[in-house]
């Protein structure tokens, strides 16, 4: 599997309308066919940052996913949100094993 974890500096006027716009494209994100997992999480002691940790059984499916009419629009919504340009970090897992995944 391949793991990405993007991190999220939110403008403080924006949290409400960023979750709610980021929880949409989750919803939309676990129904892809490449996607194992997509969790939203929010810092307890700073809300104004996320991390969005994205499962995917392989590399090629986070590129579909950046192709998608919903991450394109979740990408384009959220833009001006950002306090800073997000970052991601990349993960391959090594327990648990990848019980079949590519």
């Amino acid at each position: 599997m391949y793991i990405v974890h993007v991190n999220v500096h939110v403008k403080e006027n924006f949290i409400e309308e960023f979750k709610i716009l980021t929880t949409e494209n989750a919803k939309d994100s676990i129904l892809e066919p490449g996607i194992v997992r997509f969790d939203v999480i929010q810092q307890h002691d700073d809300h104004t940052k996320f991390v969005l940790v994205e499962v995917y059984k392989s590399f090629e499916d986070t590129t579909k996913h950046k192709m998608t009419d919903h991450y394109m629009r979740w990408r384009d919504a959220v833009s001006n949100m950002m306090e800073e340009p997000r970052s991601s970090i990349k993960f391959y897992n090594v327990f648990p094993e990848d019980e079949g995944w590519e």
